[in-house]
């Protein structure tokens, strides 16, 4: 799947996404303080019954499945047999795109709970309120930086764009031990929007392009998002034995040495991806 179709329908899902996200976690907040923690429950399963509601009425002419599936770049071309799974094992810019997510998420995954723990360490009665603005003030920084990413892709190249959310990572975890303060905490935080927003409207661009023409896409999609959850799950394990061993600025640091092998790694052995037939800025409806 690719063309810009694609790309500007990538764009408003993840812009939307986290806004639906901050928007939902302002809610459960409300409920619970309000009313009762069983009504957060309530009002999730009745959210995810509406949008079980609205996914049932999309049409199902309205889907191209050949073209969902990265089978051929758009409607109406040459039908083509999907490639062998295979041939994805010998793709070698798959394998190292997801060795790459395994390092991000390795290094970012366990950063939030470890400023969570540390807020609720020194704000013993305020803990889970700094934790909450932590959350929410880092989804309102990835809305912006979604849209400028999804906008400028095709222009800037995705590459250059993915090496900034390394930076950005890799900052995080050396500025996060140099104070214990809560605003400092707080503000550092905030940094996650971009690092998350990078990715969140790029991984699906670049596993389209890796995957363009075989008919692969979303296996190799779910391939990369279990190469997230490895790396999620690594960077909790861990960061939490640094931890007990040495404290909160050594797991710090580590995860921010970690982001930056995963700088390195993408830097020299991951190649830019963006398709190199496509006009530099193009959108649905022309230069963006």
């Amino acid at each position: 799947m690719s063309g810009a179709v694609f790309r500007e329908a990538n764009r408003a899902q993840r812009v939307v996404q986290p806004c639906g996200q901050c928007h939902g976690r302002c809610g459960c907040r409300r409920a619970g303080l309000f009313l009762r923690p069983l009504v957060v429950f309530w009002l999730l399963a009745s959210v995810a019954a509406i949008s079980v509601i609205a996914t049932l009425r999309i049409p199902a002419d309205a889907i191209d499945h050949a073209v969902a599936r990265g089978l051929r770049g758009a409607a109406g071309e040459q039908h083509r047999q999907p490639s062998r799974l295979a041939a994805l094992l010998h793709n070698r810019r798959l394998a190292t795109f997801a060795v790459a997510i395994v390092l991000f998420h390795f290094a970012n995954a366990a950063m939030l709970p470890l400023v969570g723990q540390e807020l609720a360490l020194n704000n013993t009665h305020v803990g889970t309120t700094l934790m909450a603005a932590c959350i929410v003030a880092a989804q309102a920084v990835m809305v912006p930086v979604a849209f400028i990413t999804g906008a400028r892709a095709d222009r800037w190249g995705r590459k250059p764009i993915f090496l900034v959310a390394f930076a950005v990572l890799t900052l995080r975890g050396f500025l996060f031990p140099l104070s214990d303060d809560s605003h400092w905490l707080v503000g550092v935080q905030l940094l996650d929007g971009v690092g998350a927003g990078i990715f969140g409207a790029l991984f699906p661009l670049v596993v389209s392009d890796v995957t363009q023409g075989t008919g692969r896409y979303n296996v190799s999609l779910g391939a990369v998002i279990t190469a997230w959850g490895i790396g999620a799950s690594l960077s909790n394990l861990v960061a939490g034995i640094v931890v007990v061993a040495f404290g909160y600025h050594a797991a710090f640091v580590s995860l921010g040495a970690i982001a930056a092998a995963g700088f390195a790694l993408y830097l020299f052995a991951m190649p830019e991806t963006r398709p190199a037939g496509e006009p530099l800025g193009a959108g649905v409806n022309g230069p963006s």
